[in-house]
């Protein structure tokens, strides 16, 4: 009798040994493909559709064929993965100029934090008060510099003269140091991730305020004698003028552009309606960027969580007191 209990026992370890061997075999089989792709290439990449979009409640292409790009839209895992290996610099500009350097701490611990996370980057902050940039620990492979600019007695001249200090900045250290270059306001702190997928030749971002609107609303100048000036019935976009970029000598045809534009439209004593972004819209009118983000990467707090094609917000403006904070407004 106890010789039958023992074989009966024997037998069910036997049958669960065997269940379980069976179920391991099965988990093998089904995961072994893209155990196999993570093994032999670091990640695994499901296939992807040529016929279900991946956002269609927004435009996701211009109609000369540059990305725009939206939460979504672009796999993190897959740009990572190609951006691995590479070792270039992405140049940054911001200006924290009279008390606009309170906001450098927020700026760049947030940038630690979120953008460009484990590439190169070198970071040019133009002020007036050196002794006022804070002292941010940055990871491995990024830097800051910084580069003295006077104070000027009008905020607007602050804004037009930025063109001018990046063309000689560029001329001078940028394109001997960095393969891209990115131009953001100072006064934002980043939420999210905003990484590689945004690098390309010439970068616009979509205005918040402006990217549901008719383009005869848009904010362009539209006085004939500014060489900024765009009539009724052109244009494309309204572009942010807090947030451009691309590779280095794109970016500096753009400034050297936009500065030239700038100082003609001073000889016959016009200001274009929106300064420097003003010229920035009448650039990429006639010279396209090459990739467009969506609002998500320059959105203003006044505005909320936003509609439903916001998913995310990376990059925000802080509230703030504009009286206080621009002087001589």
């Amino acid at each position: 009798m106890v010789a039958c209990r023992l074989m009966d026992t024997l037998y069910r370890s036997l049958q669960t040994r065997m269940t379980i061997r069976f179920l391991l075999i099965c988990l093998l089989l089904f995961f072994g493909v893209g155990l196999g792709l993570i093994f032999f290439y670091g990640y695994y990449c499901p296939q992807q559709s040529s016929n279900v979009p991946r956002r269609p409640d927004v435009l996701t292409i211009t109609p000369w064929l540059a990305p725009i790009v939206w939460e979504g839209t672009f796999d993190m895992a897959i740009i990572k993965e190609s951006f691995k290996f590479y070792n270039g610099i992405i140049a940054t500009t911001v200006f924290a100029v009279a008390k606009y350097t309170r906001y450098l701490q927020d700026f760049l611990e947030t940038a630690e934090k979120h953008y460009m996370v484990g590439l190169n980057v070198h970071f040019y902050v133009f002020t007036d008060q050196p002794a006022a940039v804070p002292n941010v620990t940055l990871a491995a492979g990024r830097q800051i510099s910084i580069i003295k600019v006077p104070k000027f007695s009008r905020w607007q001249e602050i804004s037009m003269r930025r063109m001018e200090f990046i063309q000689v900045a560029i001329e001078e250290r940028i394109r001997h140091e960095a393969d891209y270059l990115f131009c953001v306001d100072v006064d934002m702190k980043f939420h999210s991730h905003v990484g590689a997928e945004i690098l390309g030749k010439l970068v616009g971002v979509l205005n918040p305020w402006l990217h549901k609107s008719a383009r005869d609303n848009f904010s362009y100048e539209r006085r004939l004698i500014s060489k900024a000036y765009i009539p009724y019935g052109q244009g494309d976009y309204y572009y942010a003028g807090g947030f451009f970029g691309g590779h280095v000598e794109d970016v500096y045809k753009l400034v050297t552009t936009c500065r030239k534009n700038l100082e003609a439209d001073k000889l016959v004593e016009v200001e274009a309606k929106w300064q420097e972004e003003s010229h920035v819209n009448h650039y990429m009118l006639l010279n396209k960027p090459t990739k467009v983000l969506s609002p998500e990467y320059l959105w203003d707090e006044e505005l909320g969580s936003g509609g439903s094609e916001i998913k995310i917000i990376r990059y925000a403006t802080i509230r703030k007191n504009m009286k206080e904070v621009r002087e001589n407004i």
